[in-house]
């Protein structure tokens, strides 16, 4: 296992962090515990949850799964989605951020969380709003950073840039989409990111299982996530990704490689890149994802793997010059 310094904060992590969103969902305590276990025999010690994971279930797990040795792994949650059917249960205003940070803690059992992420942007909430809250909560020793997912660049840096000026704690870890077919996050979040020295944990790899081989041009996802949540529907719907996860899953299987394997190899070979969120529902979908780490990916590798897709335009637009 590779160990990788998460941005300026000093913190070492492994090249892989464990999603545990199927904790107390699609994976019961037993197979939770089992892909837990494993995790940490590859050398795993990076795990990401978030409150709303199965009504807190997969903090609770978590929280029993890492009793004994909490300060040898490394620990993320999240808050602004909804957790009720309250008004004020859901978004960053310090109310909500202060009592869904005291409920996580407590499922976890633990007195601190190394990263605390913001899960989505809350236009309602002032931004010096958020950060003050989250500001208090490191001031307090409950978490020692905050971090930000599904923001876009302009927002994460106009954060920055408010932390600088009001001596606030400031976002030390993005954590956008990121795999072959959503490749976004090329154009201006990795770059910010690599430019501010903030870490990268990039979610969703496989595509929502579209990388994983199990789905060519022609073929109608039977089974999974693509099928079984509107949100992949709709988010890997697109006829085309499907044609680039057919071009990528025959050149995987051309090079001996299992598609799953490859896909999170190329994720984490970003240089960007801190760790690539993996996440599975059983040991059989884990093990393809732990593979990775024997993939030696070389830049011209990952160069070849990128020709199979389409590259996103740049922030300006202007692609004669990426191109120069």
């Amino acid at each position: 296992m590779e160990y990788r310094t998460l941005g300026k904060t000093g913190i070492h992590v492994s090249s892989l962090c464990f999603g545990t969103m199927s904790f107390g969902g699609n994976a019961d305590e037993q197979t939770s515990a089992a892909m837990f276990r494993r995790c940490l025999e590859t050398g795993v010690n990076f795990f990401d949850t978030a409150n709303v994971y199965n009504e807190g279930r997969s903090e609770e797990i978590l929280g029993k799964l890492i009793a004994g040795i909490r300060d040898e792994v490394v620990i993320t949650s999240k808050v602004c989605m909804p957790t009720g059917k309250g008004v004020n249960a859901k978004g960053l205003s310090r109310r909500h951020i202060m009592l869904e940070a005291e409920r996580s803690l407590k499922r976890l059992n633990t007195d601190r969380l190394e990263l605390y992420f913001v899960h989505h942007f809350d236009s309602a909430t002032a931004m010096e709003e958020t950060l003050r809250a989250l500001d208090d909560l490191q001031a307090q020793g409950k978490i020692l950073h905050p971090a930000v997912s599904n923001w876009a660049a302009w927002q994460i840096a106009k954060a920055l840039g408010i932390s600088a000026k009001e001596s606030l704690a400031r976002f030390e870890c993005v954590q956008p989409m990121y795999n072959l077919v959503k490749r976004q996050a090329e154009v201006e979040i990795l770059p910010m990111a690599e430019s501010e020295q903030i870490g990268v944990i990039p979610y969703s790899p496989l595509g929502g299982g579209l990388l994983t081989g199990k789905y060519g041009a022609g073929d109608a996802a039977v089974q999974g996530r693509l099928v079984e949540q509107k949100m992949y529907g709709l988010r890997y719907g697109d006829s085309e990704y499907y044609r680039i996860a057919e071009r990528f899953s025959d050149y995987a299987r051309g090079q001996g490689l299992h598609p799953a394997s490859l896909a999170v190899a190329w994720v984490m070979s970003h240089p960007s890149v801190t760790a690539p969120i993996i996440g599975a529902r059983s040991m059989e979908q884990l093990e393809p994802s732990l593979a990775a780490l024997q993939i030696p990916m070389t830049a011209e590798w990952r160069r070849d793997i990128s020709k199979l897709s389409i590259d996103p335009p740049p922030a300006t637009d202007r692609r004669e010059e990426a191109l120069r």
